[in-house]
């Protein structure tokens, strides 16, 4: 774990909670946590039996791997191949926020997030909680706190229900914890973020993979003049 120091993000989560479940995360722990969307579930994003753990718990097989939460484009380094000037048109724009971009792995990451085919999905959440932990733990494959299938989880209560009898919140931590709960109060949720793709040749012929909190307009006005000064099709702002 990163020796720089948690700023707390709000009164209503402490240093002495960021650190408890900075630590948790850091020794390959499980974690559910805020975003600006819903609640996640992640571990740290370079531990593949942490990651392996997180899969299992949400009952996803490995041909689904999760996203990876970053603190901002500067932990991409090493992480991802290259920022193509797309990616960097929709991370100025849009991150923080309900962005998932999706690009090239850095050819010797080394991390096991599943069947990536080469690829990460990665996104810079608009939670200071959630950045507050992020910048000591580094990366954290993170995925939404329910089991596959069910409801996201927009609030404490219904992410600790999402894994009856494993969850314990950072408050009352004992030396043996399954999961962690590190409550930051209801989300915006419960639409997810929009996921676009830029890996391959994508990266001028981005691809929305998921609709989300933005709409296609929105990620077209921001891409349009990026693809037009490149010669590449533009997307157009249509619904």
């Amino acid at each position: 774990m990163s020796e720089q120091s948690i700023t707390p993000s709000s009164a209503s989560v402490s240093q002495e909670l960021l650190d408890r479940a900075a630590a948790h995360v850091a020794a390959g722990g499980l974690l559910v946590l805020p975003t600006d969307t819903v609640y996640g579930i992640g571990t740290i994003a370079s531990d593949a039996d942490a990651v392996s753990r997180l899969l299992a718990a949400k009952g996803r097989g490995r041909q689904m791997p999760p996203p990876v939460l970053v603190a901002g484009p500067e932990q991409l380094d090493g992480v991802v191949a290259e920022v193509p000037d797309t990616a960097r048109a929709l991370m100025g724009a849009f991150w923080p926020g309900a962005l998932t971009i999706i690009l090239d792995a850095a050819p010797d990451l080394g991390w096991d997030l599943g069947e990536t085919g080469g690829t990460i999905a990665v996104r810079m959440p608009d939670d200071p909680t959630a950045l507050a932990l992020l910048r000591a733990t580094g990366p954290m494959a993170v995925t939404s706190a329910n089991h596959t299938g069910e409801p996201p989880a927009t609030d404490a209560t219904s992410g600790t229900a999402a894994f009856p009898g494993r969850v314990t919140p950072a408050s009352e931590a004992a030396d043996d914890v399954d999961i962690l709960l590190l409550d930051g109060g209801p989300t915006p949720g419960p639409v997810p973020s929009s996921i676009v793709s830029l890996a391959g040749d994508k990266a001028l012929a981005p691809a929305l993979v998921r609709d989300g909190v933005l709409t296609r307009a929105q990620l077209a006005e921001v891409l349009d003049p990026v693809l037009a000064a490149a010669g590449a099709p533009v997307i157009g702002s249509g619904e």
